[in-house]
């Protein structure tokens, strides 16, 4: 696949993702995904836990292998291409993880310097520079020197955000964001990420469950449940369906409705409906406590 794929708009396709299959075991995680995320745009994964949303990052940044199908960067297969053809794709995306993920016994700076020590030839001077640069960027410059173990979550959160951006990556992967965070810094955030993905035509991933920061950050977005894709859709989509009317969404379909539900943190309906108390106690006992008692009572084995 050629690494200069564009759409009408003649913006780059970065993410690629194609009939997406993985299993663990005899458990499958994700069934069939499609996506394709363009430069500049930003993409926001939804779902509820367990839905496979972390697994789908994780495969995105090479930590997993796919069980079938293809996930393409900047153009490659980062499935099957050597190892240092993917050291040189890992240069051109960051992620900032859930936690920060800091070093704790180094300072802001340099946490966000040691990506540019490991794997450019830059002069210090050079690195100090940049370093400053993507400090200010998060509004950092002045704590540069603190400890992380010296600064408030949110602080953390931007200066993962700046480490991530020190190689002017053309993808950024977000994990959880806002996970943790009071509502203002939230929104900080959340707009940092805006003026990033705007302002330096930065393809961005984010995976949360944060409504609010979703409908604050997505061009797109993409739900899933159970592994399967359910939609991906403008913003405004999955907005018409967050606001339609109770007695509206009867007409609906089924996996309308689960987005529904979703999206408006609805204690009623097909998500809710699903976990009944026999399925708790299946999952809980197991298939095999089901089989036993079904041929124990010389009854056909049947499902709870």
């Amino acid at each position: 696949m050629s690494a200069a794929i564009t759409t009408e708009s003649s913006r780059e396709v970065r993410v690629t993702v194609r009939d997406l299959v993985k299993t663990f075991g005899s458990q499958t995680v994700l069934q069939g995904v499609n996506l394709d995320v363009r430069a500049g745009e930003t993409l926001v994964i939804m779902g509820g836990s367990g839905c496979g949303k972390s697994t789908l990052l994780r495969l995105l940044i090479g930590s997993h292998k796919p069980t079938s199908g293809s996930i393409h960067l900047l153009g490659q297969d980062i499935a099957s291409i050597s190892d240092e053809a993917f050291d040189d794709i890992k240069r051109q995306f960051g992620i900032l993880f859930q936690s920060a993920a800091l070093f704790q016994s180094m300072s802001i700076a340099d946490n966000v310097a040691l990506p540019l020590r490991e794997h450019t030839d830059l002069d210090p001077e050079v690195i100090e520079m940049i370093v400053k640069i993507k400090l200010e960027l998060v509004g950092l410059r002045q704590h540069a020197d603190k400890l992380p173990s010296q600064i408030s979550g949110g602080m953390a959160k931007r200066a993962g955000l700046a480490r991530a951006m020190a190689m002017d990556p053309k993808i950024l992967f977000y994990d959880e964001p806002s996970a943790g965070l009071d509502p203002v810094t939230s929104a900080e955030i959340d707009q940092l990420i805006k003026e990033l993905t705007l302002n330096f035509a930065v393809t961005s991933v984010v995976v949360t469950h944060e409504m609010d920061s979703a409908f604050m950050i997505a061009d797109r977005m993409l739900m899933l449940d159970g592994g399967r894709v359910l939609k991906v859709g403008q913003r405004e989509e999955f907005e018409r369906i967050r606001q339609i009317s109770d007695a509206e969404a009867t007409t609906l379909s089924d996996d309308d409705q689960i987005i529904r539900q979703f999206l408006r943190g609805a204690a009623d309906g097909p998500i809710t409906r699903r976990r009944s108390e026999d399925d708790y106690r299946e999952d809980l006992l197991g298939e095999d406590f089901h089989e036993e008692n079904a041929i124990r009572a010389k009854v056909p084995t049947k499902r709870i």
